[in-house]
């Protein structure tokens, strides 16, 4: 696999996904991350991250795997309710960066994790959840079994995921935002700008709402569906594992 590139040296990762470029991709971007993200979404990334709390609905007394974590922003929401949270992500540095600033939180805990090998045993987690992380896997539907694996039988998937816009005209407005303004703001706001060009090529590169429905539906889970969010620029994708081994 390719190495990642020195830490002085902006590292962009591509459509292909290496294991390697990813990771210190989001590396060198993990202290500034969550501020881009909301710059670039205009604030709704906090948004979306209500929803996805509320489409897990987490209690205490629960595990629940929030695999892509970043810097524990999402797990952090999840925490509140008192269920025993692990955030794992892929990235030594955004897992670094998350333990930094979430370390007083009891029921949290982070771990380093490939999506396609989760280092947990069967039905650890009364509920999986991911988000916007699904997209930067190499093998998405190899990820997808790896969290029906792991999930207690009737226990729930949440996917949070860029879409399709099924609005044509509005679908246009928002190309145009990450064709033409979200580089120029990038450029402002981010340590690696180059990162986030990937973003936009792995937005439009990325299946639409049914399709990736289809997959989770492929790797076992049921009860599929879906809702979009901010006019389908993203969906949250909802699902169980059945209560009985097929």
């Amino acid at each position: 696999m390719t190495p990642s590139a020195p830490d002085h040296e902006p590292n962009r990762a591509d459509l292909g996904k290496d294991p390697r470029r990813v990771s210190g991709m989001f590396d060198q971007v993990a202290k500034g991350y969550d501020r881009t993200n909301t710059v670039l979404s205009l604030g709704n990334d906090q948004l979306w991250r209500v929803a996805t709390t509320r489409a897990v609905a987490p209690r205490k007394g629960q595990r629940i795997l929030d695999l892509a974590a970043g810097t524990g922003a999402s797990s952090v929401s999840l925490a509140k309710s008192g269920a025993d949270v692990v955030a794992a992500d892929f990235s030594p540095g955004m897992i670094a960066e998350g333990r930094r600033r979430h370390r007083g939180i009891p029921n949290l805990s982070f771990v380093e994790a490939d999506a396609t090998a989760l280092p947990f045993g069967d039905g650890e987690f009364d509920a999986v959840t991911m988000s916007f992380g699904l997209r930067n896997v190499n093998e998405p539907k190899k990820a997808l079994a790896e969290l029906l694996r792991v999930t207690k039988p009737g226990g729930r998937l949440v996917i949070c995921e860029f879409s399709k816009p099924p609005s044509p005209s509005f679908n246009g407005l928002y190309r145009f935002y990450n064709d033409r303004i979200l580089p120029t703001v990038a450029k402002a706001v981010s340590s690696n700008a180059e990162a986030y060009d990937y973003l936009n090529e792995s937005i439009k590169d990325w299946p639409d709402q049914r399709t990736l429905s289809a997959w989770i539906r492929e790797a076992g889970w049921t009860d599929v569906a879906h809702r979009n969010l901010s006019f389908g620029i993203v969906a949250l994708h909802r699902a169980r594992k059945p209560a009985t081994s097929r």
